[in-house]
C-alpha cells in the first residue's frame, strides 16, 4: 500500500486533545483514553497513575517511528463481544488490540488507504468494525475520491467496501473522528456526516445507505440512539 506524503505531518482532523474515553465494565478503576498527538494511555487505579499503551502503533511522522508515546491516534473503539479487543484509527495505520491496548497489531491490509479519522465498532456483533479511509494527510479527500465505508467482520483480517446508496461519482466529503456512529438497533443503524454538509444513514449494518440531509455546514459530530 502506498502512503503519499507520510513524512508531511499535519495535526489530526476535528481538533487536538483527548477524544476517546473507554471504561471497563469488569473493573471500574480501569480506563483507556486516546489523545491526538500523544497516543493511548491506560489506568488501572482510577486515574492515580497512567501508562502509555502504544506498543505496535507507528508514528511515521517522527524521527523514531516507534516511540513509547507521541502517536497521533485519531479514534479508538471497543469490540461488542470482547472487552479486551479494541480497534484504532491512527494518523496512518489501522490497528487492533486483543489485550486491552497493551499491544497493537496492524490490520490495515486490504484498505485503499490506512489514513483516516473515524473508527466505529458494531454495537452487537463481535469482530465487526467500520472505518472511512481518506487518501492522505496532505490530500484529505475520500480514498480514490469515492464515498465508501469499509467494514471488517473478522476483526481486521479482511475489509469490504460499503457503498450501495452512496454517491457513485467523484466525492470529496471527509468524515472526521466523531462524525460516524451506530445506534443500538438490531440490525444496527450506522450514520456518518462529512465536511460537504451531508449526512447518510444505514438501517442494515451498513449494507445500504440513504442521504438524510445535505447543504449543512461542516458536520463534525453525529450521534444516534434508539428511542422507545
Amino acid at each position: 500500500m502506498e502512503h503519499p506524503s507520510r513524512s508531511q505531518w499535519q495535526p489530526g482532523g476535528g481538533g487536538e486533545g483527548l477524544h476517546t474515553i473507554l471504561t471497563d465494565a469488569r473493573d471500574p478503576a480501569a480506563v483507556t483514553v486516546a489523545v491526538s498527538t500523544a497516543g493511548v494511555f491506560r489506568t488501572e487505579d482510577g486515574g492515580a497513575s497512567w501508562q502509555p499503551s502504544n506498543s505496535g502503533v507507528s508514528a511515521v511522522f517522527l524521527p523514531d517511528p516507534n516511540p513509547e508515546f507521541g502517536q497521533c491516534v485519531h479514534k479508538v473503539a471497543k469490540d461488542a463481544a470482547d472487552p479486551d479487543r479494541l480497534y484504532l484509527q491512527n494518523h496512518w495505520g489501522v490497528y487492533r488490540s486483543d489485550d486491552g491496548g497493551v499491544h497493537w497489531t496492524d490490520i490495515g491490509e486490504g484498505l485503499p488507504s490506512d489514513f483516516g479519522f473515524a473508527a466505529v465498532a458494531h454495537p452487537h456483533r463481535g469482530d465487526t468494525a467500520y472505518v472511512f479511509p481518506i487518501t492522505a494527510d496532505a490530500d484529505r479527500v475520500p480514498a480514490d475520491r469515492r464515498c465508501r465505508v469499509y467494514r471488517t467482520a473478522d476483526a481486521g483480517k479482511s475489509w469490504e467496501p460499503l457503498s450501495a446508496g452512496l454517491p457513485q461519482g467523484d466525492h470529496f466529503g471527509v468524515v472526521l473522528r466523531d462524525a460516524m456512529c451506530t445506534d443500538g438497533a438490531d440490525p444496527a443503524g450506522l450514520y456518518f456526516g462529512n465536511r460537504n454538509g451531508e449526512v447518510y444513514a444505514s438501517a442494515d449494518d451498513g449494507d445500504s445507505w440513504q442521504e438524510l440531509a445535505s447543504h449543512l455546514p461542516d458536520v463534525l459530530c453525529v450521534r444516534a440512539a434508539v428511542v422507545g
